[in-house]
C-alpha cells in the first residue's frame, strides 16, 4: 500500500483541505469531521485500493483502513496541514460485529497474520521452487546454493514468533518492541541449545532406565541437567525449538498487554520509560516459558498418545482425521506431534501410513481451495493473493494460503477440511503409504513409489496410484465445496462487495435536520455545574488557542453532562469522554470531558444516550467519575466549544463564576 498515494487521494476526494474541519483516527478507521459531507465522493473512496469501507454516521465521514490506518493518518496530516489529535478506540465495529465465536477466533488469527502475509508467502513459494529443483535434480540438497537459498526461504518461518509479535502488539495494542523482544526470546539460539541439551538428557535416561544406566552406557555426560529452573525455583519446560511456532507468542504478547497497561497505571511518570518494558518484558517473559509456551508441546504430546491409538485400533481412519483437522493442527503448532510418529515409522519400518497421506491430501486441498476462490473473487487484490497462495498450497508449502486466504474468509478453510476429510478416507480404505519423507504436496508424490524394500513387503505400484487419485478427491472435493460456500456466504451478505465486483453501497446521509439547520440567535447552557473558567486557560493547545471554536470551559463539581440546547447527538466518542451536538438553533457544540482523558479508554464513563438520538436541553446525557479522572492525574476541565464558529457574527461567553445547568453561558449572534 501506498501511504502518500492513497492519502492525497482520500483528502481531494473528501472535498479537498478546506472541506474538512477535523480528522481523528481510531484503531481501523479515519475518522474525518466534513463541513459538508456532500462534497465527499464516496464511490470512489470506497473502491480505493487500500480502503476496505466507507460508513458516515454519526456527524463522522469514517474511511475503514484497516491495521494500516495509522500509517495512512500520518500522511493525512502531512499533506493536509490538519491538526494531529490522538487516536480513539474502535468500539463500533465490536457493537456491530453479530459473527459466531468461531469465526471471531480464526479471523482474528488472520487479521494477525495479514500484515506478515508478503514474507511468508515469498518464503512458501521460494520454498516450493527449491523443491522442484530438487526434484529435476538441478539443485544438490546440501550445496552452497542451496543452504542460502533455504536460509532465504526458511527465515520468515523460522523467526515467525518476531513477525507474529510485532502484529500482535499492534492488534492488542501494546509496545511493538517490547512484543518483538518476546518473540526473540523464545528463539534465541543459547535458549534453545540450552532446552534441546535438557531434552536429550530426558530422552537418554528415559531410554536407559536410570541417570546411572544413561552415564554407564555414556549417552549423557556427568553433571548433565534433566530439568531447568529460574531463579532456582520456577520450573522451565524444555522444549526443543519454538521456530516456526505460532500459539506461544500469541499468548505471550496477549499477557504482556494487560502486564504493560497495568503497569502504565500504577507507574510513575518519571519512570514509566524504564519500568513499563522492564517488567513487561520480565513478567511476560517467565509466563511464557514457564506456562503458555509449553502447553501446545503438552497438547501436542496428547495428539501423538492419540494418533499412537488411533493407528493400533482403526489404521483405516488415521488419514481421515489427520486430513481433516491437519489445518488446526498447523495453526496451533500441534502438528509436532505427529512428526515424531511419521519420522520414526520411516526409519524403523520404512513406511508411514500415519503422518504423509494425512497431510498430503489436507495440504492440496487447502490450495485447491484457495484457487476456487482465485476464481470467484472479482477482487484484484484476492485473485492475486489466492492464485499464488493457492499453487504453494498444492505444492506442499500452506502457510500463505492458510492465513492469507482460508482463515480470512473461514468458508474456504471449512471446504479444505471436507476435502482433506475425503481424500484421507480414500486412501485410509486403499491403505495407501509414503515411503520417504517431504513436505506433502505434489512434488512428493514419488515417495509412494514403492522402495525395494517395500516391494518385498508386498506393496505395488498401486499405492502411487491410490495417492494420486486420492489427492484428487481432495482437490476436486475441496474446490467444489469451496465453490458453493463461496455463493452461500454471498447470499447471506457475508462477503464484502469488492470481492462480488460491487461497489461499496453509498453511505446514508446524516438526519435532514442536522445538514439543514440554520444559525440564529440564541444561548447555550452550561453542560456541567462547576466553576466556569475563560477557554484560552486550559492545558490544550487545540483549545486554547480556540482553533476548534470559541467557547468556555468548566471546572466540574458533579460527574454529570446535561444537554446545553435542543438538538441531535452527532458526535458520541466510543471511549465516552467527548460529545458532539448539534443544536436546533444549527450550533454545533462540542463538550469534551477533561484533558487526555481518551486515554481512559472509556473507564469510568457511563454515556446515557446513542449517536443520532434527539434531546431536550437540561437531558442527562453522561455519568462520569470525577475522583477516577484526577487519580489518573488527569485535569478534570471540560471545554464547551462552538465547532461552527465561524458561521456567527458573534460568540460571546459569559463572565468566569460558578455556574449551574440552568445558567448561560455562551450567547451566540448570527
Amino acid at each position: 500500500m501506498n501511504y502518500k498515494e492513497l492519502a492525497k487521494f482520500i483528502i481531494d476526494n473528501v472535498g479537498g483541505k478546506s472541506n474538512v474541519k477535523s480528522v481523528v483516527h481510531c484503531a481501523t478507521r479515519l475518522r474525518f469531521t466534513l463541513k459538508d459531507a456532500s462534497l465527499a465522493n464516496t464511490d470512489a473512496i470506497s473502491n480505493a485500493k487500500g480502503v476496505l469501507k466507507v460508513v458516515n454516521a454519526g456527524g463522522q465521514y469514517q474511511i475503514v483502513i484497516g491495521p494500516d490506518v495509522p500509517q495512512v493518518y500520518q500522511e493525512v496530516i502531512s499533506q493536509g496541514g490538519f491538526e494531529a489529535l490522538e487516536a480513539i478506540e474502535d468500539k463500533d465495529a465490536e457493537k456491530e460485529d453479530t459473527r459466531s465465536p468461531l469465526s471471531k477466533l480464526l479471523e482474528s488469527i488472520a487479521s494477525i497474520f495479514q500484515p506478515i502475509i508478503p514474507a511468508i508467502t515469498g518464503a512458501g513459494l521460494l520454498k516450493a521452487v527449491m523443491a522442484l529443483c530438487g526434484t529435476l535434480g538441478w539443485l544438490q540438497n546440501g550445496s552452497q546454493t542451496y543452504v542460502i537459498l533455504n536460509a532465504m526461504a526458511d527465515a520468515a518461518f523460522y523467526f515467525l514468533p518476531i513477525l507474529l509479535a510485532a502484529s500482535c502488539a499492534k492488534k492488542f495494542k501494546c509496545n511493538q518492541g517490547t512484543a518483538m523482544a518476546l518473540g526473540g526470546l523464545i528463539v534465541y539460539p543459547g535458549l534453545t541449545d540450552l532446552m534441546k541439551g535438557v531434552a536429550a538428557t530426558k530422552s537418554a535416561v528415559a531410554a536407559a532406565g536410570s541417570y546411572e544406566a544413561a552415564l554407564a552406557a555414556g549417552t549423557i555426560t556427568e553433571g548433565a541437567a534433566e530439568g531447568i529452573t529460574l531463579f532456582g525455583f520456577i520450573p522451565i519446560q524444555a522444549v526443543t525449538s519454538y521456530a516456526s511456532s505460532v500459539i506461544p507468542i500469541i499468548l505471550g504478547v496477549i499477557l504482556m498487554s494487560y502486564v504493560e497497561k497495568f503497569v502504565q497505571k500504577i507507574c510513575p511518570k518519571a519512570v514509566k520509560f524504564f519500568f513499563v518494558p522492564f517488567f513487561s518484558l520480565t513478567i511476560a517473559g517467565i509466563c511464557t516459558l514457564a506456562v503458555l509456551g509449553p502447553l501446545g508441546t503438552w497438547a501436542s504430546d496428547w495428539i501423538q498418545i492419540f494418533f499412537t491409538w488411533l493407528k493400533g485400533t482403526a489404521p483405516w481412519l488415521v488419514p481421515t482425521v489427520v486430513g481433516v483437522f491437519s489445518p488446526l493442527l498447523v495453526m496451533t503448532g500441534t502438528h509436532y506431534g505427529l512428526i515424531p510418529i511419521g519420522t520414526n515409522n520411516l526409519t524403523t519400518v520404512g513406511h508411514d501410513a500415519v503422518v504423509g497421506p494425512g497431510m498430503l491430501v489436507s495440504n492440496t486441498a487447502q490450495g485447491a481451495a484457495g484457487l476456487a476462490v482465485a476464481v470467484r473473487s472479482k477482487n484484484p487484490d484476492t485473485k492475486q493473493l489466492a492464485s499464488s497462495a493457492g499453487l504453494t498450497g498444492l505444492l506442499g508449502i500452506t502457510e500463505p494460503v492458510l492465513y492469507g486466504i482460508n482463515l480470512k474468509f473461514t468458508f474456504p478453510l471449512y471446504a479444505a477440511m471436507i476435502g482433506g476429510g475425503v481424500g484421507g478416507l480414500f486412501l485410509g480404505i486403499m491403505g495407501v503409504e509414503r515411503f520417504g519423507a517431504g513436505s506433502p504436496g505434489l512434488l512428493v508424490l514419488p515417495v509412494y513409489l514403492p522402495t525395494e524394500q517395500a516391494a518385498a513387503l508386498g506393496y505395488t505400484i498401486n499405492n502411487f496410484i491410490f495417492a494420486i487419485l486420492g489427492v484428487a478427491i481432495a482437490v476436486v472435493a475441496s474446490f467444489i465445496a469451496c465453490w458453493i460456500m463461496f455463493g452461500i456466504w454471498a447470499r447471506n451478505g457475508k462477503l464484502d462487495p469488492k470481492e462480488l465486483g460491487k461497489a461499496t453501497a453509498p453511505a446514508a446521509k446524516a438526519p435532514v435536520s442536522a445538514q439543514t439547520a440554520t444559525v440564529a440567535d440564541s444561548a447555550v447552557y452550561a453542560p456541567a455545574e462547576g466553576e466556569l473558567v475563560e477557554l484560552n486557560t486550559v492545558q490544550d493547545e487545540a483549545f486554547a488557542s480556540l482553533a476548534m471554536g470559541n467557547g468556555v470551559a468548566i471546572n466540574p463539581t458533579k460527574g454529570e453532562i446535561k444537554a446545553p440546547v435542543d438538538g441531535t447527538i452527532t458526535t458520541f466518542f466510543p471511549t465516552g469522554h467527548a460529545i458532539g451536538i448539534t443544536g436546533t438553533n444549527g450550533a454545533k457544540i462540542l463538550i469534551h470531558v477533561g484533558m487526555d482523558t481518551v486515554s481512559l479508554n472509556g473507564e469510568g464513563f457511563e454515556p446515557l444516550v446513542k449517536q443520532g438520538d434527539t434531546v431536550k436541553r437540561g437531558q442527562l446525557l453522561l455519568k462520569f467519575d470525577l475522583d477516577l479522572i484526577k487519580s489518573h492525574n488527569l485535569s478534570t476541565v471540560t471545554p464547551v466549544v462552538i465547532a461552527n464558529t465561524d458561521e456567527y457574527k458573534a460568540v460571546k461567553p459569559v463572565a468566569p463564576g460558578k455556574v449551574t445547568t440552568d445558567d448561560v453561558v455562551i450567547n451566540l449572534e448570527s
